[in-house]
């Protein structure tokens, strides 16, 4: 082993793989600027609606082929107003993955119905199918169904399953806008589908969300409890019209991110001691293109000399790489009172426990930066020894 201090990670003192740090996100971009400007000169960045939020509302609708978008504040407060527009209440059960997103959890808890948790795939790490049906009673009213960290699930299966039953489909796509399922745009396949325009995700306006739904019935509801002499839940004007450009260019983008993740896992290879997210589930017979918010792998901890999880992304970490610990199961933080669960949930409690994701900005860089990550990864492994040492 070369102990030569240049060659070491930078948690042991040697050089960053990326001195500057990752990337920030946004990007600065001229289209965002000039909508910026515009609003300045016009004054619409102080109105109530607008030429922008009309706009948005169409693009949205033409590219998930429904006739009803409702902008709000955001991708959490989407998912409660879509249980809402479904009538979820009291006495009934909701059923989402264990390892899923705290506020789906809560909002289900908000509206006075009951989470219902199952496991996630071994391989693919979201919503397992295979559980599905023995989870359902003659009180489960919905599916809240989220893709993360470059999984997607099965919307043919899972839509098939659900509408044989009566049981109403909450696509969560704040993760994968753009993203294809099964031919289809992903938030386009439920009852209603979710996007979340927070500061981070890959259509940001700081904040911001919108519900997908081609029910009339369902979009009524949601205008007759979110309006109270005006909007309780805005999305504004000037937040709409930054989003515009943003659409333009995500398709673009979405095959940037997917050709460096391409590259990135290619050269971490099958023994890295990360293990991808597989969307081995999905139909052949029409095509499919995950989402990168943030890429996921099961981190391996007896592949780095038992070096913990923590202790891995704080040693990514100090090269400059935005990876962190993914989501914390539900059933490992919520009391077993708040919610019922009909398996033992081991897939969810490894992701619990060894999860990571990478942010996403970097993976709009260059392929050179994917070789820089994997390397780093592996001069990690080579000195785990020694970042052992650091406890």
């Amino acid at each position: 082993m070369n102990s030569l201090s240049s060659e070491k990670p930078a948690i042991l003192g040697g050089v960053p793989a990326f001195p500057e740090g990752p990337p920030a996100w946004p990007f600065p971009d001229k289209a965002i600027h000039q909508v910026l400007q515009q609003a300045q000169q016009t004054g619409a960045w102080g109105r109530y609606h607008g030429p922008c939020s009309e706009q948005l509302q169409q693009k949205l609708a033409e590219r998930h082929q429904t006739e009803q978008v409702i902008l709000c504040s955001s991708g959490t407060a989407a998912v409660e107003l879509a249980l809402r527009g479904l009538d979820i209440g009291a006495g009934d059960e909701v059923i989402l993955a264990a390892y899923d997103f705290e506020g789906n959890f809560k909002n289900i808890l908000t509206v006075g119905a009951t989470p219902v948790l199952i496991d996630v795939d071994p391989q693919n790490f979201n919503l397992d199918l295979n559980l599905l049906e023995q989870a359902m009673t003659d009180s489960t009213e919905a599916i809240i169904v989220s893709h993360l960290h470059g999984g997607l699930v099965s919307m043919q299966r899972l839509t098939h399953i659900a509408r044989q039953r009566g049981i109403a489909v909450i696509e969560d796509a704040c993760q994968v806008p753009g993203a294809l399922i099964e031919g289809q745009i992903a938030g386009s396949w439920g009852e209603t589908g979710i996007l979340s325009f927070g500061g981070s995700k890959l259509l940001t306006a700081g904040r911001g969300g919108a519900i997908l739904t081609r029910s009339p019935q369902i979009a009524q509801r949601i205008r007759l409890y979110s309006h109270r002499g005006n909007e309780a839940y805005p999305l504004t004007e000037l937040q709409s019209g930054l989003l515009l450009p943003q659409l333009e260019t995500l398709d673009y983008q979405n095959q940037v991110r997917q050709k460096h993740v391409d590259t990135l896992l290619t050269r971490l290879g099958r023994n890295s001691g990360l293990i991808p997210f597989d969307n081995w589930q999905l139909s052949s017979q029409a095509p499919s293109t995950p989402g990168y918010y943030k890429l996921g792998f099961l981190y391996q901890p007896e592949q780095f000399q038992g070096l913990s999880r923590d202790l891995f992304c704080q040693a990514m970490q100090a090269e400059g790489i935005a990876i962190y610990p993914g989501f914390r199961a539900l059933h490992a933080i919520h009391s077993r009172r708040r919610f019922r669960q009909t398996d033992e949930l081991k897939v969810a409690t490894a992701c619990d426990q060894n999860m990571i994701v990478l942010h996403h900005p970097v993976l709009l860089t260059s392929e050179e930066n994917m070789v820089a990550i994997s390397k780093a990864v592996f001069r990690i492994a080579e000195f785990a020894d020694e970042i052992l040492s650091l406890r």
